[in-house]
C-alpha cells in the first residue's frame, strides 16, 4: 500500500526527493503521514482538497483489497 501512494504522489510533485510517507500503525487501522515540500503542498491537496480527497478514496479502496483500513495525513 505505501508503495501504491509514494508512486501517486511522486507523480504530482517537482521535488520527489523531498516526500516523506511515515506509516503509523494502530489497533483499528494504519495511518499513512504524507509530506512533502512546501511548494508542492497545492499541488497534492488540489483546489478545495479535491485531489486530496481523491488520493484517500484510491488509498481506502486498495486497503478494502487487502482487508485493512487505512487513513491519509498530508502534513506541511
Amino acid at each position: 500500500m505505501e508503495e501504491v501512494l509514494r508512486i501517486i504522489i511522486s507523480s504530482l510533485v517537482e521535488n520527489k526527493d523531498a516526500v516523506e510517507i511515515n506509516k503509523v500503525d494502530g489497533e483499528k487501522e494504519t495511518k499513512f503521514e504524507v509530506k512533502v515540500a512546501k511548494e508542492d503542498m497545492g499541488r497534492v491537496i488540489g483546489r478545495q482538497g479535491k485531489l486530496a480527497k481523491s488520493i484517500r478514496t484510491v488509498m481506502k479502496s486498495v486497503a478494502t483489497k487487502e482487508h485493512k483500513r487505512i487513513s491519509v495525513e498530508f502534513i506541511g
